[in-house]
C-alpha cells in the first residue's frame, strides 16, 4: 500500500454500553485511532422499506492493517458516522478494506 494514495483521515470508533446511577443504560462511542486511508468508492443507493424509498451512502476505504476491528465498530469521515458492514483483509495483514454504510439502511 502506497502512502501517497492514503490522502484521507478517518477515525475508528468502538461503542460501549454502561449503566448510570439511575440504572439507565447509555451507549457511547470512543476513539480507537485516527488513521490515513484511501477512498476506493463512494456511491449512493436506494433502499425500499415499509415507509417508502430511502437513500444511503456507501463508501469503501483501504487502510493499513488494524487488528481487532469488527463490524460492531464504526468510522467517522468528514464529520459523519458510517457503520462498518464488511471488513476484507488484503494480503497477509498488509491492509484492510472497509465497506461502510451511512443512512437509513445502516
Amino acid at each position: 500500500m502506497k502512502a501517497e494514495k492514503m490522502d484521507r483521515k478517518i477515525t475508528l470508533q468502538r461503542g460501549s454500553a454502561t449503566v448510570d446511577a439511575y440504572g439507565t443504560p447509555t451507549f457511547t462511542w470512543s476513539d480507537l485511532a485516527t488513521v490515513p486511508a484511501q477512498m476506493i468508492q463512494r456511491s449512493t443507493t436506494e433502499f425500499v422499506r415499509a415507509q417508502g424509498a430511502t437513500e444511503a451512502e456507501i463508501i469503501v476505504f483501504r487502510l493499513r492493517y488494524f487488528a481487532g476491528l469488527t463490524n460492531a465498530d464504526r468510522l467517522l469521515f468528514e464529520g459523519r458516522a458510517f457503520n462498518i458492514t464488511e471488513i476484507s483483509e488484503l494480503g497477509r495483514k498488509d491492509g484492510i478494506e472497509l465497506r461502510c454504510l451511512q443512512g437509513p439502511g445502516a
